[in-house]
């Protein structure tokens, strides 16, 4: 009857407050990852980072709501969420973003029943918003992170391959070891200079490519009849009309005393300084190929030598596949396997032809 009370809401079970408390504690753990990533931006990612933080404490109020008095003290999240807020805290930077998306892609709100429909869409846009901001720390770190880990591995899997096949003939420890040491300098010294002229060459064509910086000055001079500025536009891809009404519109602007917009000074991508690039892969190359010598340099020999080389190769190519595979959004394990599997398949071939080429000597 009207001015009845609502119903009363009914009790949640003990495991229903159990696995509500546990959302509860798991989006305040996301909310700080955020909050702490925010905290080491500015401008419009520090904005969106925030928002994703003003997201995450809405699901918290969903959850506070369905427990009532039952919320209790505030609980830990999960684990893996506190080591990434203490990521984010600690580092920030693209590796704990690509973290954080791994992380919201693995939400199950979309098959549980006490979340909302907005939730559950929520967090796959949460997803989608972090991918973009990853996206754009791995787009600056690309160059970088390309020359770091190609060298690196490069330098695990050929120096191990090396030292294997070497070692397999039935030489000394000493010989393995100088081998092991002359493919470190060869292969560092190979990178580097081929990175120098690798970065040499893509900048002195880039720079051939850039727009004469003074050649604006003669706009004011030209043949408005003949308009010859149309043809440098229909060179860079416009059509016949686009380019003769862009260069109207540059005449009038340039005529006016207005110069240029901004976009017609458009400078190409900064590819860095060769000799950054040459001591970059001359250094990562080499602390790869270091690992697979460290037996040989402590005085191990044979068998043990072998194997522990192996595994140290071994855990060092894991790490920088399970990096790849964070960085890339992709699953880290899978990643890592794959790159053990590639670098030890390398070595196992080189170190069968080193035995088949030792008992052939003997």
């Amino acid at each position: 009857m009207s001015g009845s009370p609502p119903p009363a809401r009914p009790q949640p079970t003990p495991a229903q407050v159990r696995r509500w408390r546990r959302h509860l504690a798991d989006e305040r753990a996301e909310g700080a990852v955020y909050r702490h990533l925010a905290a080491r931006r500015e401008g419009e990612e520090k904005e969106i980072l925030l928002g994703l933080a003003d997201a995450e404490r809405r699901h918290e109020q969903h959850w506070r709501d369905l427990l009532g008095e039952h919320a209790g003290r505030p609980a830990k999240g999960a684990l893996r969420t506190r080591i990434l807020g203490w990521l984010a805290r600690t580092f920030g930077g693209v590796f704990v973003l690509a973290l954080a998306q791994n992380a919201e892609q693995r939400s199950g709100y979309a098959t549980n029943e006490d979340a909302t429909t907005a939730m559950a869409a929520d967090e796959r846009v949460h997803g989608e918003v972090v991918r973009a901001l990853a996206s754009r720390g791995r787009a600056r770190m690309s160059g970088s992170f390309r020359a770091a880990v190609f060298g690196a591995n490069d330098g695990l899997v050929s120096n191990l391959a090396l030292v294997l096949g070497i070692g397999a003939t039935g030489v000394s420890a000493g010989t393995v070891l100088f081998t092991g040491i002359s493919g470190l300098l060869a292969g560092a010294l190979s990178m580097g200079a081929g990175e120098y002229v690798s970065v040499r060459s893509q900048r002195e064509l880039l720079e051939s490519s850039t727009p004469d910086p003074d050649a604006h000055r003669v706009i004011p001079d030209l043949d408005l009849e003949a308009n010859e500025l149309a043809l440098v536009y229909r060179a860079r891809g416009m059509s016949v009309a686009e380019a003769q009404e862009h260069a109207a519109g540059i005449i009038a602007r340039v005529t006016a005393g207005q110069g240029l917009p901004e976009h017609e000074r458009r400078e190409y991508e900064e590819v860095g300084s060769g000799w950054n690039a040459a001591v970059s892969s001359f250094g990562f190359f080499a602390s790869g190929a270091l690992i697979p010598i460290l037996p040989y340099i402590f005085g191990l020999a044979g068998t043990p030598a072998v194997l522990l080389a192996a595994g140290l190769v071994g855990l060092a190519l894991l790490g920088t596949g399970a990096v790849v595979g964070v960085l890339s959004g992709a699953p880290p394990l899978r990643r890592a396997l794959r790159q053990l599997g590639i670098g030890f398949g390398a070595a196992a071939v080189t170190y069968l032809l080193g035995l088949a080429f030792g008992s052939s000597v003997v």
